[in-house]
């Protein structure tokens, strides 16, 4: 009863058809069109593949009545119902039944080779959807015999997280950027304009004397060089000699 109220859908529609009657299979090698006559159809009508459940129906009908002529149930595909032959693509043999159990092989054949083609398809899209339905049915039902695993906390029981050592960060210990020119902002209190004193009593030093004749000895000692107390006296001796050779010559001399 479950499965007479299942929906049926329809997978292929073909205007024409022809039935043959077809002779015993001398062997087992398969079935030959040639061998049926095929300019003599036992029958011609309209064509229809459905499916209902896993089963599919092949159903030939009267194409101005709709009248059911014959009707082949698949329960699988490539199978015993359908049979293609060994010589030609439009042609299949198929197993159909009446409704009591009884069942006889007849011949099927399109007069175009995409219609064949179609037929072919419908029912092999069909039966792979059926085995992946099965392989998803197989697939939920060794999940759900599986035990669960349950994570969940029982009464009165807790549960400690270690996150480790957080430093809190002070809003107002916050370090100050150093402004352009590589400069640090005057600390609180200090007056605007000031210059800030070294730490520590530190004294700047304006210049550091360095004494070459270390680097000048070749062998001989040579008195090491005193500062002169006058830093422009070779500069005024200079100018004075010059003056004095201008007043003398009344022009200044290039030499």
């Amino acid at each position: 009863m479950a499965e007479d109220n299942t929906y049926e859908s329809m997978l292929c529609v073909k205007p024409e058809v022809h039935v043959y009657r077809i002779p015993p299979r001398a062997s087992n090698r398969g079935y030959r069109a040639a061998d049926w006559k095929l300019d003599e159809p036992a029958w011609s009508g309209r064509m229809k593949i459905t499916a209902k459940g896993k089963m599919a129906f092949i159903k030939l009908e009267d194409k101005n009545t709709g009248e059911l002529f014959a009707q082949a149930p698949v329960e699988q595909y490539p199978g015993c119902v359908v049979e293609a032959v060994t010589d030609s693509s439009r042609y299949f043999v198929i197993r159909i039944e009446d409704g009591n159990g009884r069942h006889a092989f007849i011949g099927l054949g399109f007069a175009d080779r995409g219609d064949s083609f179609d037929f072919n398809v419908a029912l092999q899209d069909h039966f792979k959807w059926v085995k992946q339905e099965g392989e998803l049915a197989k697939l939920e039902a060794s999940e759900s015999a599986a035990p669960k695993l349950d994570l969940s906390f029982k009464e009165g029981q807790t549960i400690k997280i270690s996150i480790g050592n957080i430093k809190k960060k002070d809003a107002g210990g916050a370090k100050l950027r150093p402004m352009g020119g590589g400069l640090l902002p005057p600390p609180p209190g200090a007056k605007a304009g000031g210059v800030i004193p070294p730490p520590g009593g530190q004294q700047t030093v304006t210049a550091v004397q360095t004494n070459t004749a270390p680097f000048l000895d070749f062998g001989s000692p040579v008195p090491a060089a005193q500062p002169n107390s006058d830093m422009w006296g070779d500069f005024t001796s200079a100018g004075s000699n010059s003056s004095k050779d201008a007043v003398k010559s009344g022009w200044v001399q290039f030499s």
